[in-house]
């Protein structure tokens, strides 16, 4: 028995070893500077949403991932996961129960048809949403089906409902309708008829693969988001919002982490790496990429945002989003023994960064999604400013993150520890 100890406890050091070797040779500073320098530099204005330059910088993200070896989405031959994002511009709507009309207010249409009409007469299969869900997953389940629905949804949730129009702000091609109306009642008869402009315009999100060993079919992702909100009102002359920490420190993150997996190369899970566009206008990248899961397959998603400054108990730390909805800090925080890194829970609680960021659609469908991010929110100078320069990162630190980060994932991505599921009752 001791001889198998002593057996296992050389395999766990030689492992650990390895694996911090891999780390320090493939990533160290003056790789976080040589990425950062490009996604945030004055050439790529800002990378907003449909800009020239947020496909220059996705263009320079599929090389990266391409250098590192990865492969593409579904053998798909490209590293951008291309899709449309469909925004309906509301004209105008009615809507009648039993002949009565229904306040405006109270009902969400979810169509990509311009001029939409039915009734009960037209095939709708019509549903109640109860009280006590989670409204949002729900809402999800029914948008993402390939049937139309009337959603009468329960008065408990009039706080959130206004939230649903959130999902016509922009969304993509859908093959069904659904609608929400907010009622106590169930009509037998109904009208409801929209009006809406239709807008199309084209994204993509930059998606690398490590295939798994033995365990092909559970996921496990790395993203941060690519986009930022491009050239605004000149201060002291510049006008560039580079988003050097928001979120190019994410998006480098990643693409270092892509390239430290492949070396590393005894991943028996499977690893996806995914840069996501349109972050800052609602998350819509990070829908369209979750939609291609089933979240059951998911086994933890790893978001990094903003990780380039010191957090509040300076360096060698960072916070987790959500850290008490699941056990995923804790298994970090273990695999980082005698590191002298540590990853707190989110002190900014009241500000819901767990729901505000890209983890937040797969978290609402149960996948242990977390946010890293080390972001004073309270106090970041230069967030959303043209100050968020390359400059202003202490890039040793960032790189120290990353690297833990690296470590801290080891045992999810060789399938050993499974993190608990987030609770879907967690936000009605």
């Amino acid at each position: 028995m001791k001889k198998l100890n002593l057996t296992w406890l050389l395999l766990f050091v030689t492992t650990f070893l390895l694996a911090q070797t891999k780390a320090d040779q493939t990533i160290n500073a003056k790789e976080v500077e040589r990425i950062e320098g490009v996604l945030a530099s004055d050439e790529m204005k800002g990378r907003r949403i449909y800009s020239p330059e947020l496909d220059k910088a996705a263009d320079f993200i599929a090389a990266e991932f391409k250098a590192a070896g990865l492969q593409t989405w579904n053998n798909s031959g490209t590293y951008r996961q291309e899709f449309s994002m469909i925004t309906p511009r509301f004209k105008g709507l009615t809507c009648s129960f039993d002949q009565q009309p229904v306040d405006g207010k109270n009902v969400v249409v979810i169509t990509t048809t311009a001029s939409f009409s039915m009734n009960e007469k037209s095939g709708y299969e019509k549903v109640k949403l109860g009280a006590g869900l989670n409204l949002f997953g729900e809402a999800q389940k029914y948008i993402r089906s390939d049937k139309n629905y009337l959603v009468l949804v329960d008065t408990s949730y009039s706080k959130n409902f206004g939230r649903l129009t959130g999902f016509k702000r922009g969304m993509f091609p859908m093959k069904n309708n659904v609608v929400f109306v907010l009622t106590t009642t169930d009509p037998a008869a109904y009208t409801i008829e929209a009006q809406h402009e239709i807008v199309e315009q084209k994204l993509a999100n930059v998606v690398g693969v490590l295939p798994g060993k033995s365990k092909k079919n559970e996921y496990v992702i790395f993203s941060g988001h690519y986009d930022h909100i491009g050239i605004g009102k000149p201060v002291d002359g510049d006008s560039v919002f580079n988003g050097a920490n928001d979120d190019a420190a994410g998006t480098t993150a990643v693409i270092l982490l892509a390239k430290y997996y492949k070396a590393l190369n005894n991943n028996e899970r499977t690893i996806i790496f995914a840069a996501f566009t349109a972050e800052e206008s609602g998350g819509y990248g990070a829908q369209y990429f979750s939609r291609q899961f089933d979240p059951a397959q998911v086994a933890a998603m790893f978001n990094i945002e903003m990780i380039g400054t010191e957090s509040k108990w300076g360096k060698n730390s960072a916070y987790i989003t959500g850290y008490e909805k699941t056990d995923m800090g804790a298994i970090m925080q273990k695999n980082l023994e005698g590191t002298g890194f540590t990853f707190y829970p989110d002190p900014y609680t009241d500000q819901n960064l767990f729901y505000r960021s890209d983890n937040a659609t797969l978290a609402r469908l149960g996948v242990p999604a977390h946010t890293i991010s080390t972001s004073k929110m309270d106090s970041e100078p230069n967030y959303h400013k043209v100050s968020d320069e390359v400059e202003t990162l202490d890039l040793d630190n960032m790189t120290m993150i990353i690297k833990s980060i690296a470590l801290s994932a080891r045992s999810i991505v060789a399938g050993k520890d499974s993190p608990t599921r987030v609770k879907v009752d967690e936000l009605r």
